[in-house]
Parts: structure tokens; sequence; C-alpha cells
């Protein structure tokens, strides 16, 4: 077998056999492999037409189809069956080839694999990719880390497979060096759990405090979507909730069981987050909101609990009401991408990745999940300002946000009348008032530690460490 192809594809389920797919589409030959030859035989049949491709059986015949430097995607499931792959491919590789990991795995992982591999002088570049199945064959986002020298020979492929944004600019860039790459898709992931659920307490709100209907709550969502919440999950929403299940004649959201599954990603975002000590209470929030979905007994055996007894709004309160809820998703929306890119940059300054938070925001506009209108006030904000603590110190979201809180407020005090729960809205408020506050009670909490541990603590009024002497004559010593 000659080697003709300018990139390889190992494991076909449906990722990879659309990301094979969409190399084809786009004028590369594609070699392909799956531990399961039938599969690899049964991509050509189908789909052969729409590109070259060379079905290999063996890793050998393989590895030998690709031009150098071999390109070499693995498209397996995270964990053990990614490092089984690449000890199986990684001997047959020479100095300067590279492996691609496009699926989720954890950053972690990531960075030992590229440290291993470069030792052998192989290349490993960890790519996150989101878009799902479509995205994958159509053109998704991707967030490659690895090393400059493998971008130069891999990143031309990508950007003319990935998604374009509307200025036509492709929606993938070279992230940093090692896991920086799987560590952004990570935290994208984390941001698209807090958006789902903020998406998710809106619809309940809705529905609960204003007594809408899903059809109705359908149009709403396509209301906000040609404004400012204009977005991919905004998009899906509205058809979801317009759905009518074929079986019962009873709207689709009302015939699925209210129990979230989660596959993990937006968990490491929290726990990466509280190993660097970044407030991620948003994406926090989601995640514990979908693991209480799921415990079906402690739900069960809590029906008996009192709540409180209202009636829903009336007809003009209930439209006006739709405009507040308006106004809490998109600051709610806000506060999570801050949060989100507060983490990046954490992770960047602790791992020297140089992470460009602009360009993050670019690749974000196109093909993946959480794409949305507003990532392009959000890339502009970075590109304005490197340094950029926050977007909320961004003006133009300062303003709106400053804007929307009166709403936002009035939204969790009508939610609390009502006992219904909606804690992405209530944690993204704490968390913006928590930032403009003078003054936080951390400072009680610093007097509580010192006292029951001798922690220490540090006074407002000059420099020093310093303890109270709380079991004895309660003077202050420096520590």
């Amino acid at each position: 077998m000659g080697a003709s192809a300018q990139i390889g594809v190992t494991g076909l389920a449906v990722m990879g056999r659309n990301l094979a797919r969409n190399f084809a589409r786009n004028g590369y030959t594609v070699a392909v492999h799956n531990r399961t030859a039938a599969r690899t035989r049964a991509l050509v049949e189908e789909f052969g037409q729409e590109g070259d491709f060379v079905a290999a059986e063996s890793a050998e015949d393989f590895v030998a189809a690709l031009e150098r430097p071999r390109r070499l995607v693995v498209m397996v499931k995270a964990g053990e069956p990614t490092d089984a792959v690449i000890e199986e491919f990684a001997p047959l590789l020479e100095p300067g080839d590279m492996i691609v990991d496009g699926g989720n795995a954890h950053f972690a992982d990531t960075r030992r694999r590229e440290r291993a591999l470069r030792e052998r002088g192989v290349h490993f570049v960890g790519a996150g990719v989101s878009g799902g199945e479509e995205g994958a064959l159509n053109g998704p986002s991707i967030m490659p880390g690895g090393s400059q020298e493998s971008y130069e020979a891999l990143g031309p492929m990508l950007e003319k497979i990935s998604a374009k944004a509307a200025d036509g600019s492709p929606c993938t860039a070279h992230i940093g060096p090692d896991g920086a790459g799987h560590f952004v898709k990570m935290v994208h992931n984390g941001i698209e759990y807090a958006d789902m659920q903020l998406i998710a307490e809106a619809y309940q709100l809705l529905r609960e405090v204003a007594g809408h209907s899903p059809a109705e709550i359908a149009d709403i969502f396509r209301t906000w979507n040609t404004g400012r919440l204009d977005s991919y999950l905004i998009e899906i929403t509205a058809e979801v909730l317009a759905h009518v299940d074929s079986a019962t004649g009873e709207p689709f959201v009302d015939v699925v069981r209210d129990q979230a599954e989660q596959k993990g990603t937006g968990r490491w975002t929290v726990q990466i987050a509280l190993d660097l000590g970044v407030p991620v209470s948003g994406i926090a929030e989601a995640v514990f909101a979908r693991s209480l979905s799921g415990h079906r007994e402690l739900r069960d055996a809590s029906r008996g609990l009192a709540g409180p007894t209202a009636e829903p709004l009336g007809k003009a309160d209930a439209a006006a009401f739709a405009d507040q809820v308006e106004q809490a998703l998109y600051a709610s929306k806000i506060v999570s991408y801050t949060q989100g890119f507060h983490q990046i940059a954490a992770g960047s300054e602790e791992y020297d990745w140089n992470i460009d938070l602009g360009a993050v925001a670019s690749i974000w506009r196109g093909g993946c999940i959480i794409r949305a209108a507003f990532l392009d006030r959000i890339r502009a904000a970075y590109d304005a300002r490197s340094d950029l603590p926050s977007l909320l110190a961004d003006e133009g979201f300062a303003r709106e946000i400053g804007e929307a809180q009166d709403d936002w407020r009035a939204v969790l005090v009508a939610a609390t009348r009502q006992g219904e729960p909606a804690p992405g809205f209530a944690a993204a408020l704490a968390y913006y008032d928590a930032l403009r506050a003078d003054r936080l009670p951390a400072a009680l909490t610093q007097g509580q530690r010192d006292y029951f541990g001798a922690h220490t603590y540090r006074r407002a009024d000059r420099e020093g460490t310093f303890h109270t002497l709380w079991g004895g004559d309660r003077s202050e010593v420096p520590a």
C-alpha cells in the first residue's frame, strides 16, 4: 500500500466516521481504520463517492498509507481505550509524525500522553472538537493543543474542515501547548452546562410562574433568538418545546423523564476550578442541578414538604414577566461566560499556556454547541484589552448587566415566592453582587479560622500577618 493519504482517522463510530467524511469532502485523501474491519468497509461502501478513502484493516497498513509527517486522528472513547490505541500505533510511527486525539479526554491525560510521546519524537495533539455529529461532518469548532510545529503541519487542514464564523474566519486556532486544547474544550462544556441550566430555568419560570404552555414558550424563545440571545441553544430549545409527542399528542417535554444525565466534562470543569481556586458557581449549580434531578428516590421522599401557595400571573403580568426573564437569562449568561473565561485564564497561567482569550471566543462563534451572537463582542472585548480581568470589567457588558439587574432580582423574587427553584439565576446574581461589594463577610470567616485554628489573618490597615490570643488576653501578635 503506497503512502497516499494526507490524514488518517481510526475509530469510526459516528463522530470518527463523520470527521473522516469531512476531510474527504474537503479534498483530502483519508486513510480509515477501525478495530472492527467491517465498519471500515461499510464507511467506504456507503460514502466512498464523497471523496478519496483508503481502507486499512491492520494498524501497519493504516500507518503505511499515510504521507509523512503522518497525521493520525484517534476518535475512540476517552480513558483506557485511547491509551490502548496510542500504544498500538506509537511504535509504528517515526519522529515528526503526530497522533491527534479528537475525543473528550481529560486535559491531565493529554499532558501525560504528550510528554510520553515527545520523548519518542512523536507529536501529540489533544484537540477538543465541538458540534456533535452534525458539526463533525459539516464543520465543527476545533480546539487543538500541542506543539507549534504540529499545528503548522495540521492547522491548515483543520482550518479547512472547521466551521466558519459569519466573517468567514475558521473556527479553529492553536490554543497552546500540551493539554491546552482539551482544557479549553472542558471549560466550553462547563459553560454549555450552565447555559442549558439557565435556559431550563427560564422555561420553568415562564411555565409555572407566568402560566405559558410549551408551545407559547417556544414562540417566546424564537423571538429571543432574533435579538441579543441569538444562539444555537436558544434556537434548538424552541424546536424542542414546540415538538408534540406522536404517541400521546402531549408536548414532547411532558413525556420525557425529568432526570438529566451527564458525561462528566461539566463535573471536570468544577473539579479543576476548585483546584485552581476559581469561582465557577454558575457552572457548579448546573452540574448539581443535573445530579439532583437524577436522585429520584430523594425527590420522591420529599414530595410532602411544605411550599408556598401562589397562583400564576395574569395575562398582562405574564407578558411583562417574560421580558424580565429575558433580562435575567442574558445577565446570567454573561456571568457564565465570565466564569468560564476566568477559569481558562487561570489554567493558562498555572500551566504556562499563554492562551489568547480573544481567539477562544472567536473559534466558539461557529460550529460549537455554545455558539452565540454575543461571542463577537466577547472577542472584541479581549482583543481590545488582552489583560481584561473579567468580562464584567468591559464597559459594554457592565452597562448591560447593570441595566438588567432590577429585572433579574424581580425574577428571583417571583421564583422564591412561587417556590420554583432557580439555582443558576441565583448563583449568577450572587456572584455579581459579591464582585461589586465593598466588603465581604470573609473578614468574619478569617476571624473564626484564627479563633479555632490559629490560622492567622491580615489587617486592612497595615501590612503583615497576625494572630489574636483568643484563649489569653486577646492581644494581637505578629504571626
